[in-house]
């Protein structure tokens, strides 16, 4: 079991510890399940009022935290306290699943595959024809990659993820398990012979580097050019990227959220869970879209959109607030 004293702690975080505890640190906690031997954090003062009953022995605090820790307790006073649990966590994380042999026997790889040095593949994966793999890339098992994708170097894909032909995923990529890249765009035209026609779909996904894709999400290849997204993206699990979508850099689409077929994101563009984007829609940098909304039209760079359909957060706010009150008059 790993343990730290909270110095060692501070050594990382390079804060300031008020007060002291003697206490061996063994693994970070929320505050109200943590026990004596634990870290946990407040990142928000509201949360002050649980430390008096939390067991902890230390928190990661912002430096505006107005409570003392108390005896045999201590605080790390730092300018981001959620940013610094990341660092936490990673002093704790238990080691990724082992691998017995860089290349497994029952690995599927294709004569024309190029692998770089130091790349993992486990049992059950396929790579197909003409694929490139880049350095410290790691495919855990029964993953498949078809023909002619490139993986960039350290990228991690997860077991039961597919990557269709012809499709790029960057460096330092994580894609979860069972997700998709690269299925057909939903493309399907009325035929008064044939019934629904499915129009075919020729293009490929490209993804940039830093990407974060969650299990289960599927991003769809191009009807013709590429499904795109930029470097720095960060993807939730269920999520839904239609054909010849574009997201810029570092947009972030939480769970079951989707978009449409060509919607175009800008960069730092924030998508709430299960909030949907009508096709040919353009969202500008930095805007934000919050859960449950549906949009329909454009939105212009850092505006915050609610409700369905959606429109400015002030003007939804407004319109919720006149709602309430007509029902409670209605009640008198």
């Amino acid at each position: 079991m790993k343990s730290y004293s909270i110095q060692e702690i501070n050594e990382v975080l390079q804060g300031t510890i008020v007060g002291n505890t003697s206490i061996k640190i063994t693994a970070p906690e929320q505050l109200e399940l943590a026990n004596i031997s634990e870290i946990s954090f407040i990142g928000n003062k509201k949360y002050e009022k649980f430390w008096a009953t939390s067991k902890a022995c230390a928190a990661v605090v912002n430096e505006d935290i107005s409570i003392e820790p108390g005896e045999n307790r201590a605080f790390i006073k730092v300018k981001n306290a959620d940013l610094a649990m990341s660092q936490v966590l990673e002093l704790f994380a238990p080691p990724t699943p082992l691998f017995s042999t860089n290349i497994h026997p029952k690995a599927v790889i294709d004569l024309t595959a190029i692998i770089g040095n130091g790349t993992r593949i486990g049992a059950g994966s396929y790579i197909g024809p003409k694929v490139l793999l880049g350095e410290n890339v790691t495919i855990y098992p029964n993953v498949t990659i078809l023909d002619e994708c490139t993986i960039g170097k350290n990228t991690i894909i997860w077991s039961g993820t597919v990557v269709r032909e012809r499709c790029h995923i960057g460096s330092d990529c994580i894609i979860h398990p069972n997700a998709t890249i690269g299925a057909d765009g939903f493309g399907f035209r009325p035929c008064p012979e044939r019934g629904l026609v499915k129009i075919p779909q020729i293009g490929n996904v490209i993804i940039g580097n830093g990407v974060e894709i969650g299990a289960n999400s599927c991003v769809d290849r191009g009807k013709f050019s590429s499904t795109v997204l930029g470097d720095g993206c960060k993807i939730d699990n269920l999520v839904q990227i239609g054909h010849n979508s574009r997201l810029g850099k570092f947009c972030i689409m939480a769970g079951n959220s989707g978009l449409a077929g060509s919607v175009t994101l800008g960069n730092g563009v924030i998508i709430g869970g299960s909030a949907s984007i009508k096709d040919h829609t353009t969202i500008g940098d930095g805007a934000i879209v919050g859960a449950g909304s549906g949009v329909v039209t454009d939105i212009p760079a850092g505006k915050t959109m609610l409700g369905y359909p959606a429109v400015e957060a002030r003007d939804a706010l407004k319109q919720w607030a006149i709602l309430k009150r007509l029902v409670n008059d209605l009640k008198k």
